[in-house]
């Protein structure tokens, strides 16, 4: 089936069926590779975009419910909020292998978005769902709380 969908401001049309995860759309038949592949299970965070603003796992997202939805994947995070993040996460020197990172960062942008000074129990809560083998969560958290800082709070 075909599906129009609306990512990272451009519309695009997909012909696949309408179980398919929209990771997949995203990375084979989009070439946005910024999304990552981890679990498949929604268990790791690396598949982690935004739809219509809200943190999701596209790993398990069928692209029949993303018909009609603003879609944000890494590639397009650029509000004041995710440039806040970005930035932060270069300072902290958060990034090792840099696997997860990208389902990091639209995690956290999500968060500083509904929340914008969150402690560190609530950030710790909210990153708990995004797996990181190198374990820089300390650094994560730092730059969540260097971001905030920008974000003028």
């Amino acid at each position: 089936m075909k599906f129009t969908l609306s990512i990272n401001g451009q519309s695009h049309q997909v012909d696949v069926s309408p179980e398919t995860p929209l990771l997949w759309v995203l990375r084979d038949h989009l070439h946005l590779t910024g999304t990552k592949f981890g679990c498949g299970i929604t268990q790791c965070g690396a598949c982690t975009v935004h739809i219509d603003g809200v943190a999701m796992r596209s790993c398990v997202y069928p692209v029949s419910t993303a018909v009609g939805k603003t879609i944000t994947t890494i590639e397009g995070l650029s509000d004041k909020a995710g440039l806040a993040i970005q930035l932060a996460w270069q300072e902290h020197q958060v990034t090792q292998c840099g696997y997860c990172q990208s389902g990091q960062i639209m995690t956290a942008a999500s968060l500083l978005r509904n929340n914008p000074n969150p402690s560190d129990e609530q950030i710790d809560s909210i990153m708990s769902g995004n797996i990181c083998r190198c374990a820089t969560y300390p650094r994560i958290r730092a730059a969540i709380k260097t971001a905030a800082k920008h974000l003028g709070v």
